[in-house]
């Protein structure tokens, strides 16, 4: 069955289906199903890895906040003082020891405030390196990552890893690591102080730190859970919201704003659900700790009251021990915005390390080799399959083995039915995949010998879905030679026919085609990208199914253009319309993943194959 199109009979494009997606059509993905494995280790290497080369400033702004410590920690001991020597000192008429408590209290208040600042200073700089290094690495691998990673996962969760998970773990670097540090400093320093200062009050401090430890243990199992529910809720939020808007078109075409809407809500309470746990489980942890620190600090006033009043405790002593016992258990529920920032940061940064710890399915190689050099105004590379055979991860075989030769300068048409293969034959070639079995040669050397830049020298592919970048007309066409002149631009658009139009915009070729190419139309969108193709001037060129977008003028318009442009250069055309047939040298049908009929166009309409079949239609239908 054909499709008839304003140019006659088509043949069903390879849409979003298997062969395009990766996936058997109509595969649904679970809440999780994107959610990639983390190895063992690699949270904890990534983290060594962004601190390591601001080591010497880690320690540095450890050190100020440990003086900064020291500094805070001598107040009570400032007050046991002036009640114990000081004030009956001063009934003698003795102001020094007073006098010198309060000099002593200034000093060590106002050294605490700078060294405060200072500290805030340093962590603040370590902090924005490590995003900023962090952001950098998940653009840059992401870009690294081969096709079939992108195909898998979803852009709306690599922007949840880049922003949302980044994000949490910015909370623990500003203000997280701060009060652990505190708290550790806090709860080590008092703990010794109070057992110098009376070893009975000392070791009520101690034991309390049992149902302490038991209390941050439990909550740190609960709340890993809850945290990383929470990352995989709000990664959904942002994929269903960047889906619906990068397809508001057909979104409203067909009336689905309902439907998403429902969608929508359904992530929208998970998330609020996830979050919700997470705040209960902080709330759980407040709780518990303040009733363990309350009842601690009761003891102690019960029991160094009767000493006190006994004569085998000092009252400054005393005063000293409450003081350093509500300093030991305030920081608690600062802990506990810790350990809250921690989960939530320790659950994004494994996502963000699996992410990182994926490896491209096609890898540069080691020893990379380069192309012969070549002859002649136009010339191409000869292209050959040998022994190919193909299957995507997830789904079965798509290109049983096969062979192909295609001699330099050849133009070879591709054409087929949906699934037939005609598409994932064009992303071996341009190396978007690499064979399960096989090889792909181009002029002699196996494409998985040759490094990107130099592949992408000689293989450029157009795709069906032109894409342009935020930026002028003449910036998107130097995309495929970024150090081409003005004249060499407006040469490869006069090529393939894309002057007149651009000539006409209010700007011309400094037009801004704001968001992908939004304010010109389709067909103009794939005249920019033909124009960058050529620009590129490879050795081989593919075209999939790159003029279905064209309305007829403009296809007839490529056409005449592509006879005198490919000519000497190999290419391939996946053809979705029969009437690009006719520049071709040699027409390859293909019937689920086989090649059914080679021959020249001349060869094939007159025979009795498929493609004869299919050109009588499209004859018909043009009378």
């Amino acid at each position: 069955m054909t499709s008839t199109t304003a140019d006659g009979p088509a043949l069903a494009g390879d849409d979003l289906s298997e062969e395009r997606s990766g996936r058997p059509a109509g595969e649904a993905d679970a809440f999780d199903a994107e959610a990639l494995p983390t190895p063992r280790g690699a949270t904890w290497a990534l983290l060594t890895s962004l601190l390591g080369p601001l080591r010497a400033r880690v320690v540095v702004a450890s050190l100020l906040l440990v003086v900064q410590q020291v500094a805070v920690q001598a107040g009570p001991l400032l007050v046991a003082y002036a009640i114990d020597s000081g004030v009956p000192a001063f009934r003698d008429h003795d102001y020094g020891p007073l006098a010198a408590v309060g000099i002593g209290y200034a000093v060590c208040s106002l050294g605490a405030g700078l060294l405060q600042y200072a500290f805030i200073r340093a962590a603040a700089r370590i902090n924005q390196d490590v995003l900023l290094d962090l952001r950098g690495r998940i653009f840059r691998h992401s870009q690294a990552l081969s096709v079939d990673f992108h195909e898998r996962y979803t852009s709306g969760r690599l922007i949840s890893r880049s922003t949302t998970d980044v994000e949490s773990l910015r909370e623990l670097l500003s203000e997280g690591l701060q009060e652990l540090i505190g708290v550790v400093l806090s709860f080590v320093a008092i703990s010794l102080m109070l057992l110098w200062l009376d070893l009975g009050i000392g070791a009520i401090a101690v034991a309390s730190f049992a149902p302490l430890y038991l209390l941050v243990r439990s909550y740190r199992r609960r709340a890993a859970r809850a945290y990383s529910a929470r990352s995989s809720a709000i990664a959904a939020v942002i994929v269903k919201f960047a889906e619906t808007m990068n397809g508001i078109r057909p979104v409203q075409a067909f009336r689905r704003e309902r439907a998403n809407d429902e969608d929508f809500a359904v992530f929208n309470r998970r998330h609020e659900r996830t979050n919700g746990d997470a705040l209960l489980e902080m709330a759980r942890y407040v709780v518990g700790s303040r009733l363990v620190a309350n009842t601690a600090v009761a003891a102690m006033v019960l029991w160094g009251a009767h000493r006190v009043a006994s004569g085998t405790l000092a009252l400054g002593v005393l005063a000293a021990a409450v003081l350093y016992l509500r300093r030991l258990y305030d920081p608690i529920d600062r802990l506990g915005m810790f350990l809250n920032s921690y989960q939530s940061a320790a659950a994004s940064l494994e996502k963000i390390a699996g992410l990182l710890a994926q490896t491209p399915t096609v890898p540069e190689p080691g020893a990379p080799k380069e192309l012969p050099a070549l002859a002649g105004e136009h010339p191409g590379r000869a292209v050959a399959f040998e022994g190919v055979r193909f299957a995507y991860r997830t789904g079965g075989e798509v290109l049983p083995r096969f062979g192909l030769t295609i001699p330099a300068g050849q133009t070879l048409a591709v054409v087929g039915s949906t699934g037939a293969g005609k598409s994932t034959l064009a992303k071996l070639l341009a190396r978007f995949y690499d064979p399960t079995e096989g090889r792909v040669l181009l002029d002699g050397t196996d494409l998985r010998d040759l490094a990107t830049p130099e592949l992408r020298r000689g293989v450029v592919m157009v795709t069906q879905e032109a894409f342009l970048f935020s930026g002028t007309i003449a910036e998107n066409i130097a995309i495929g030679r970024p150090e081409a002149t003005r004249e060499e631009i407006e040469h490869a658009a006069k090529a393939i026919g894309a002057h007149d139009f651009i000539s006409s915009l209010p700007d011309g070729y400094d037009t801004d085609v704001r968001k992908r190419g939004g304010r010109i139309s389709a067909g103009q969108r794939q005249l920019v990208a033909f124009a960058r193709a050529l620009l590129a001037d490879p050795a081989v060129l593919i075209l999939d199914e790159a003029t279905s977008s064209l309305d007829v003028p403009g296809e007839r318009a490529v056409q005449r253009a592509m006879d005198t442009v490919l000519h000497g250069r190999t290419a391939v055309v996946i053809a979705h319309r029969l009437s690009t047939v006719e520049i071709a040298d040699r027409v390859l049908v293909m019937e689920k993943g086989r090649i059914v009929e080679d021959g020249t166009p001349a060869e094939l309409i007159g025979g009795t194959g498929r493609f004869a079949g299919l050109h009588r239609a499209w004859r018909e239908s043009l009378a």
